[in-house]
C-alpha cells in the first residue's frame, strides 16, 4: 500500500519506520519542505520525502501528524476527498493546554477542514516510544499493545486495523468518530495507558458499571453506546 506521512515529528518518523518495515511504499512530508528530510528518508529505506500536496496525492492512506492548530500544514482538501486519512493529532494549544472545543471532538473539526475524507481517529493515544518499541507481531493480537480507533466509515477502519496489525500492534475500536473520539481524548483514561486489547476490552467492561452510577441521564446514553462498541455489542 501506498502511504503518505503529513509530519515528520516523533508520531510520523516512527511510523514511517514502521510502515516501511512492514512493505509499505512511503512518503513523509512536513512544513519544512523535501530537502529537510534528507537524513530521515535515509535511514528509511525505501522511502522519499514529498512536498505536503505530494505526499497526499501519493498515498492511498494518508496519515495526519501535524500540529492540530496548523491549517496550513495541511493539503488541499480536495487532494484527500475519497481517501483514508488517519488523524493521529491531538488538540494541544502551542503554550500547553488544549484547545477548548466545545461540544465537538478535535477529529470531527478536522473533517470540517477537510470534507470527503474517510477519517480514521488513531495514533492519538500512544507515546511515540512505545509505537516505536512495542509492537509485538510475535503475540497474539488480543495480548498485543491496544491502539485506539475511531470513525463513522466501517470500510475505511477496517483497512487502518490491518495497518495496525501490521506493525505489530492490536487495534481496539471505540466507536463513532464522535463518541469514540471523545474517548481518546488527551484527557480521558486510555490516553497513554500500555493496556493489551485484552485488558483494554476488560477496563472498558469495568467502566461501563462506573458510568451507570455517576453520569447523568443526558450524557449516559451517548458513553454506554461508545463503551459498548469495546464489549463486543453487550452491555454489562
Amino acid at each position: 500500500m501506498k502511504i503518505g506521512i503529513l509530519g515528520a515529528g516523533r508520531i510520523g518518523a516512527t511510523a514511517a519506520r514502521l510502515f516501511v518495515a512492514a512493505g509499505h511504499e512511503v512518503a513523509i512530508s512536513n512544513s519544512r519542505g523535501p530537502e529537510s528530510l534528507r537524513e530521515l528518508v535515509a535511514g528509511l529505506g525505501p522511502a522519499r520525502a514529498m512536498t505536503i500536496d505530494a505526499a497526499a496525492t501519493f498515498g492511498e492512506v494518508v496519515l495526519l501528524a501535524v500540529p492540530w492548530h496548523r491549517e496550513d500544514a495541511l493539503p488541499r482538501p480536495e487532494l484527500l476527498r475519497g481517501k483514508i486519512v488517519i488523524d493521529a493529532m491531538n488538540p494541544y494549544r502551542p503554550e500547553g493546554g488544549f484547545f477548548d472545543l466545545g461540544a465537538s471532538t478535535s477529529s470531527e473539526i478536522v473533517l470540517q477542514r477537510l470534507p470527503g475524507a474517510r477519517l480514521v481517529k488513531t495514533f492519538n493515544t500512544i507515546y511515540y516510544e512505545h509505537l516505536a518499541t512495542r509492537g509485538r507481531k510475535d503475540l497474539p493480537v488480543e495480548e498485543r499493545h491496544a491502539i485506539y480507533i475511531a470513525g463513522d466509515d466501517a470500510k475505511a477502519k477496517e483497512a487502518v486495523s490491518r495497518l495496525i496489525e501490521e506493525i505489530g500492534f492490536a487495534p481496539v475500536d471505540t466507536g463513532s468518530l464522535r463518541e469514540g473520539g471523545r474517548l481518546q481524548q488527551p484527557d480521558s483514561l486510555i490516553y497513554n495507558q500500555t493496556y493489551t486489547a485484552r485488558e483494554a476490552r476488560a477496563f472498558f467492561r469495568n467502566e461501563l458499571h462506573k458510568l451507570v452510577d455517576t453520569l447523568p441521564g443526558s450524557e449516559l446514553a451517548e458513553a454506554l453506546e461508545a463503551m459498548t462498541q469495546l464489549n463486543g455489542g453487550r452491555r454489562g
